[in-house]
């Protein structure tokens, strides 16, 4: 298998194989640990030794044996501290096998409930899934919160000494508990996954894939609740653009100039089934708001049909619900779309400080300069929001814009 194949498989399998440990063992930071440590002996191994016949029972086996390995060496250290009978070996436990799947069960979810802990804030319950279960690094991690590297890095690890210290049990709660933070965290993933805030592309399509997937597992497991029936619909209506969102070189392609006749219309359709099926059902929330804003956005024949006044009144019915900055700029940009660009630079500017360190604000407002015949400002806006870009498609972007009003 060549090592992309490798690196793909063990992505996928990564955060199935922590949940399976975490499950039948607990301790989940060495049970993290052990999980990083077999999953570097399959990418060192499998490439030149072959991929095992059942790579998932391979790596839970590995790191289960590397999880004891730990415990022990944690043991050795407390029992000088006279405090071994706080631990427990994985063979002293009576649960079922960790590579024993049961059919009404996924240890994908499992984590992911495990992760929304009830001892952490909200916050800490989004990052720390994020890290395990999403696989992103603590810097996008970062960037999709808006707060700088280290910060994250401490709450991360404030997260995991939390669980430790809370002494409550892991296990997936008899009911949806916790719901609320499992689909933002859900939300967080797929939006890193259709337009990644860093490297060299433009669409990590396994992110928004295992979101779309775990979105879907949440609905069945809670079909009544409207919000996480709302989620499954934005994330199918916002990923059906993405076969049109890029060019051949990987550029990204605005959704004006998309080729809609490529757009995945089994998508769209099921999206909007969703949207329909949610919307009469409990309370409005923020995700059923934003799919709607999608359904208007991909069932718009053209660009210029899009209905921008209702998709501007969407947005202000979403502002009460969210203090969110990034929605406070979309509407910003809804309302110059369908009141004149001058109207929309006034509402971006309303926004103050807020996201003016973010490349969106900077390219929402070239963007809105160009329409409105400013070119000088609007290359230096498109320059500006360039270099504070961390994906290398978004630099390449914002730069050609700038160069093709020079």
């Amino acid at each position: 298998m060549p090592d992309s194949g490798v690196e793909d498989l063990l992505r996928e399998l990564s955060p199935q194989v922590l949940g399976a440990v975490v499950r039948r063992y607990g301790h989940f930071d060495l049970a993290e640990d052990a999980t990083q440590e077999a999953l570097l002996a399959a990418a060192t191994q499998w490439p030149a030794e072959g991929r095992p016949e059942n790579p998932r029972a391979w790596l839970i086996t590995v790191a289960s044996r590397r999880l004891t390995d730990l415990l022990r060496a944690e043991q050795a250290r407390r029992r000088r501290e006279d405090t071994v009978l706080q631990w427990k070996l994985p063979e002293e436990h009576l649960a079922p096998a960790a590579d024993r799947r049961t059919a009404d069960s996924d240890d994908t979810l499992v984590l992911l409930f495990l992760c929304c802990h009830p001892s952490l804030s909200p916050s800490s319950q989004i990052a720390l899934t994020l890290r395990a279960v999403g696989g992103l690094t603590t810097a996008e991690i970062a960037r999709a919160f808006l707060v700088p590297e280290a910060t994250m890095t401490r709450r991360i690890s404030r997260a995991k000494a939390g669980i430790k210290a809370s002494g409550v049990p892991f296990g997936l709660p008899p009911a949806p508990g916790r719901l609320d933070a499992v689909l933002h965290v859900l939300y967080l993933i797929f939006n890193e996954g259709y337009a990644s805030t860093s490297g060299p592309d433009l669409v990590r399509s396994d992110l928004s894939a295992e979101a779309i997937r775990l979105a879907r597992i949440v609905h069945r497991l809670a079909p009544d609740d409207s919000e996480a029936t709302g989620l499954l619909a934005l994330m199918l209506l916002t990923d059906a653009r993405r076969p049109a969102r890029t060019g051949p070189d990987g550029a990204p392609i605005p959704m004006s100039e998309q080729d809609r006749g490529r757009w995945n219309a089994g998508y769209v359709a099921e999206g909007i089934s969703l949207l329909s099926e949610a919307l009469p059902n409990g309370p409005t929330g923020q995700f059923q708001i934003q799919a709607a804003i999608a359904a208007l956005h991909d069932e718009a024949p053209s660009a210029e049909e899009t209905d921008w006044p209702q998709i501007e009144a969407l947005y202000e019915l979403l502002l009460r619900l969210s203090d969110n900055p990034v929605v406070a700029l979309n509407h910003a940009v809804a309302v110059g779309m369908a009141r004149g660009p001058r109207e929309g630079l006034a509402a971006l500017e309303e926004l103050g400080d807020r996201i003016s360190g973010d490349h969106r604000f900077h390219a929402a407002r070239a963007h809105l300069l160009e329409m409105a015949g400013d070119t000088a400002e609007a290359i230096e806006s498109y320059v500006d929001a360039a270099r504070r870009a961390t994906g290398l498609p978004h630099q390449r972007y914002l730069h050609a814009r700038a160069e093709r009003l020079r």
